[in-house]
């Protein structure tokens, strides 16, 4: 089995496929006629969800309009109220999740629209669903997402970007310089990746110790943040956190202990400064409180720069890679086999999987 490490050295040459061939992975739904959206709901779950965050805030720029966020279990069976004006969406990556496939059934049931996206077009989502746009890659082969995490931020924010032209919502040099930018990202991966892989190893001696993550982010890094909740729980199998930075500080804050692993995702965008205030306080009660700069770092040595100065809202589209490394390293150092289900009857009971 291909393992995450091959997956997430497998971005460049994915994205760089998504990037040239988008607007044929998004023909059906750009050419759909009714493009005045007045709103974007996105259902998804698990690291599906975490890329919806990732990518919400660039979509909403772009479209100017709200996106949302939903948990496909909550609005299909409490809040299903359809509007012809909202472009409906659900992720899958490999279109096996109960909630998301009840979710589109419960959509077309009730007569409205939703465009699914997802790796597997032989999946039971796929089979089921009426409208499916590929994610442009193969599925992976792995239970614990990397490369269908980053491809499901690239395929939205490209999504969005092309509807906005279309929409004439961005100008030609406005769009020029946004694909540039995102083909700068594909471009730069490989170094992100030896930057990121060299911080690890740097750290791998505390990351054995740590007991307790918290990954805090704000903007479209949040996304990142509750990506490294996700993976480092699967992988590593330790209690972590992904927090939104103002979310931290209104409560969690103070649960906080010496011992306490923090990383923060510093996107370099327009909370900045916030961002600086609470590692201020943290430096106080916390020895180890790290963070992984998108751009030029601020000469900590314990932190990582991965030397991309890009708009923050496209940022996790890389800042994503050392969370995974991480995740897979320590996962490996501490002789966790990502092959073998920690709790094998789990779907059997739940049906969580179809």
């Amino acid at each position: 089995m291909k393992n995450m490490d091959y997956y997430i050295r497998s971005e460049q040459a994915v994205y760089q496929h998504i990037i040239e061939n988008r607007k044929v992975l998004l023909q059906e739904l750009l050419e759909m006629k009714h493009q005045d959206y007045r709103a974007v709901v996105i259902f998804a779950t698990g690291s599906s969800s975490n890329a919806a965050f990732a990518a919400e805030l660039y979509m909403s720029a772009k479209l100017q309009i709200p996106v949302y966020v939903e948990e496909p279990s909550v609005s299909a069976n409490y809040m299903l109220h359809l509007n012809k004006d909202t472009l409906y969406i659900a992720i899958s990556q490999g279109g096996h999740s109960y909630s998301t496939i009840h979710v589109v059934e419960e959509i077309e049931r009730s007569g409205g629209t939703v465009f699914t996206l997802t790796s597997d077009l032989e999946s039971p989502i796929a089979k089921k669903a009426t409208n499916v746009i590929s994610m442009g890659m193969d599925k992976e082969e792995m239970p614990y997402v990397t490369l269908g995490y980053s491809a499901t931020i690239l395929v939205l924010n490209l999504l969005a970007l092309e509807m906005a032209q279309l929409q004439g919502k961005v100008q030609a040099i406005d769009y020029e310089t946004d694909l540039s930018e995102m083909q700068t990202i594909a471009h730069e991966l490989p170094q992100v990746i030896e930057k990121a892989a060299s911080w690890v190893d740097t750290h791998t001696a505390e990351l054995m110790e740590a007991k307790r993550i918290f990954f805090i982010g704000y903007g479209a890094a949040y996304g990142v943040a509750r990506e490294g909740e996700t993976k480092v729980t699967e992988t590593i199998r330790i209690t972590a956190f992904g927090k939104e930075l103002e979310e931290y500080m209104h409560g969690p804050y103070i649960g906080l202990a010496p011992e306490d692993y923090i990383i923060f995702i510093e996107p370099q965008g327009l909370l900045e400064n916030r961002a600086d205030k609470l590692k201020d306080f943290l430096a106080g009660h916390v020895e180890k409180v790290r963070t992984i700069y998108a751009g030029v770092g601020k000469k900590q040595t314990a932190d990582l720069a991965l030397n991309l100065q890009v708009n923050e809202l496209l940022t996790p589209l890389f800042m994503t890679i050392p969370v995974h490394l991480l995740s897979f390293k320590i996962s490996q150092e501490k002789n966790v086999d990502l092959e073998i289900s920690a709790f094998p009857e789990f779907d059997e009971i739940t049906k969580s999987k179809i």
